[in-house]
């Protein structure tokens, strides 16, 4: 039996070390074609798969000597394009040579790759993979001499696939890329992309290709992979993959329910063991689970428990970080489940605490009654978190962010919280409502990075908005504030110098480079051809100067931001109470406690949740309730209705 790519399905419960011992041979020298055929004049067909970045506000691309997020787009891609380069799906005269950038990490050399296609005689195919919103523009510049050259072009990911899911197939500038001969392809490669090779090495692309609403089965299909030299151009060595797809809730601001969709689609355990055995046989270990929750995927249960095997049995040192709900908590069994199988951070969507704001965005199921029970119960597997937190919803002033900023510091035991502007994105409901409506949003697609104002706002200027993102990152992350997170950490057995790894891109990008961390890397790199299309090069004179300037001065202000981080890790370690260290964040939840916190009693939408749940309880066990109470488990998949 075999999957929609062609490979044959690994039966269930069969053992995966002998059926991936040729893959990973075969990876492990980082090879997409090999074998002599007797017969018949060989070609070679060029297969280049490109990550973009985007521009920077000084008009250069954003790229470092090591990045610090990996791409799961271009895993994803990689690993197809190495299933139909084995299965050599081009005929056995064709051999696919596969070339992976990830232009956050690797500069793309326009010159060399076009001259490498001119070897060939064009023969061959250039793939914009995973491009975001933010991206296209300067996807469009990296395809332009492709096209100028005659070489085909595809461009795919959540713009182009979000743009055809929900508006009129033109919007957002999709006809920019047609006007190139770009091919758009919008949804999910697996299954289609040995057609996509085919057709382009017959030279009979498509302009357009929709599977927005033809969804794919992901049992059994190729394992996401990058080969080793390319993972360590991450900081960390971390690769990742996807165990499953599909978000069930709502929100208006997401554009994953309406491109991956809502339904839970899952890789089968053995997948997922096939993933991290072809991995851990080049020496990759660390992976980013890019489910979009994976608390609410089907097979969460059966995932965790084979990659527990695979830690405690085969001594695989996993490090996972995974996305969850707010929820989560309440699943039996998952946060222990998630502590044994290697996770060490976790990304929550908390979003907001003003309930108001999160009932405008669709986002019912974040209780902020909840919010403590939760973020306790990570620290007490000691393990970190990582809170997503949206500025800019209706009911939000600057004056509102800054107190809710104090009571998140003060009131919730989080460690990371990553700072985005509310960002009306092409694929969200948010946007299909403005653009409905001709309201106006920014025309410059570079600046939804979720760090510029796109939109307008009932209550804040464009400037107030703007201000009070760049001022929430050093009002956050204070000296002080980071000292007293760090004693939480010691507290809850997270090791110091992990915590400060994590927190240095979030007190440092902003204020010293204004880059938003998930964007950050290791030692910024520039080059003079790497500006936006239109802008002028710069002179020799003009450029380096400046250039080596902001590396020095920026990277002076890094130093001294860690070294004075392993001080106050020095200082910490040292004092013999670390372990007894506790604030109100600490605090255990109990009625009488959590009615004296400003997080459940500042807002009206607080104190009307207080009341909504005190009613709960007095009609669930038919006497004045408190919150304090046992909640009954979460299903792993709630219907898909806006009420939880």
């Amino acid at each position: 039996m075999r999957n929609a790519g062609g490979r044959p399905r690994i039966p269930e419960g069969q053992a995966i070390l002998e059926l991936v011992k040729p893959v990973a041979t075969a990876r492990s020298d980082e090879r997409a074609y090999n074998g002599a055929v007797s017969g018949g004049k060989r070609r070679r067909f060029n297969v280049v798969l490109i990550k973009p970045s985007h521009y920077h506000d000084d008009g250069y691309v954003i790229r470092w000597w090591r990045g610090l997020v990996p791409s799961n787009s271009l895993a994803a891609l990689h690993g197809l394009a190495l299933d139909c380069a084995e299965r050599r799906v081009l005929g056995p005269n064709v051999d696919i040579r596969i070339d992976v950038v990830d232009e956050t990490n690797t500069r793309v050399d326009v010159p060399k790759l076009l001259r490498r296609f001119r070897q060939d005689d064009n023969f061959g195919l250039v793939g914009l993979v995973g491009v975001q919103t933010n991206q296209y523009p300067r996807a469009l510049d990296i395809a332009r001499p492709f096209r100028a050259a005659g070489i085909p072009v595809v461009i795919g990911g959540f713009h182009v696939s979000g743009c055809i899911a929900m508006l009129d197939g033109k919007a957002v500038d999709l006809d920019r890329a047609r006007e190139l001969g770009v091919t758009i392809f919008a949804g999910e490669a697996e299954g289609r992309f040995e057609m996509l090779l085919q057709q382009a090495a017959a030279g009979t692309l498509e302009p357009d290709y929709d599977y927005t609403k033809d969804l794919v089965d992901m049992t059994g299909q190729p394992s996401p992979f990058l080969p080793l030299k390319y993972v360590k151009r991450t900081a960390g060595t971390n690769s990742s993959f996807d165990s499953g797809r599909g978000c069930p809730y709502q929100c208006s601001f997401c554009t994953i329910i309406n491109v991956q969709g809502r339904q839970s689609r899952s890789r089968t355990p053995d997948d997922v063991e096939r993933v991290v055995r072809e991995n851990w046989a080049v020496g990759i270990y660390r992976f980013f689970l890019t489910d979009d929750n994976f608390a609410r995927n089907r097979e969460w249960e059966p995932i965790l428990d084979r990659l527990i095997r695979l830690r405690e049995v085969d001594k695989i040192p996993l490090g996972l970080m995974i996305q969850v709900d707010t929820l989560c908590h309440r699943i039996p069994n998952f946060m222990e489940k998630c502590k044994r199988a290697g996770v060490t951070r976790v990304f929550i969507g908390l979003e907001n605490i003003n309930p108001e704001n999160l009932k405008s965005a669709k986002k019912p199921q974040n209780k902020i009654t909840e919010y403590r029970k939760m973020l306790l119960a990570w620290k007490a597997q000691g393990i970190f978190t990582y809170a997503g937190y949206i500025l800019g919803f209706p009911a939000d002033t600057a004056e509102s962010i800054r107190r809710d900023i104090e009571i998140i510091q003060r009131e919730l035991p989080l460690d990371i919280v990553e700072w985005v502007i509310l960002t009306p994105l092409p694929g969200s409901e948010d946007h299909k409502v403005s653009w409905s409506k001709g309201e106006w949003m920014d025309p410059n697609l570079n600046n939804y990075d979720f760090e510029h104002v796109v939109a307008g706002h009932a209550k804040m200027s464009r400037e107030e908005w703007q201000q009070i993102y760049q001022d929430a990152w050093p009002l956050y992350y204070s000296r002080a504030h980071v000292e007293t997170l760090m004693r939480r950490a010691a507290a809850s057995g997270v090791p110091l110098m992990r915590f400060i790894k994590a927190v240095v891109p979030f007190m440092t990008m902003v204020p010293f480079q204004n880059i938003h961390p998930l964007q950050a890397g290791l030692f910024r790199r520039k080059h003079r051809s790497e500006r936006k299309y239109g802008l002028p090069r710069e002179s020799f004179w003009q450029f380096y100067p400046r250039h080596i300037w902001d590396t020095i001065t920026t990277n002076l202000k890094l130093l001294d931001t860690i070294l004075w981080a392993l001080r106050t890790k020095r200082r910490i370690e040292r004092d013999p109470n670390r372990l007894a260290y506790t604030d109100q964040a600490l605090t255990p939840v109990t009625e009488e406690v959590e009615e004296t916190f400003d997080l459940l009693t500042v807002t009206t939408g607080a104190k009307a949740a207080i009341a909504h749940q005190k009613r709960v309880a007095e009609i669930t066990h038919g006497k004045p309730g408190s919150h304090h109470h046992e909640a009954p488990s979460v299903p792993r998949e709630p219907p898909l209705t806006a009420a939880e």
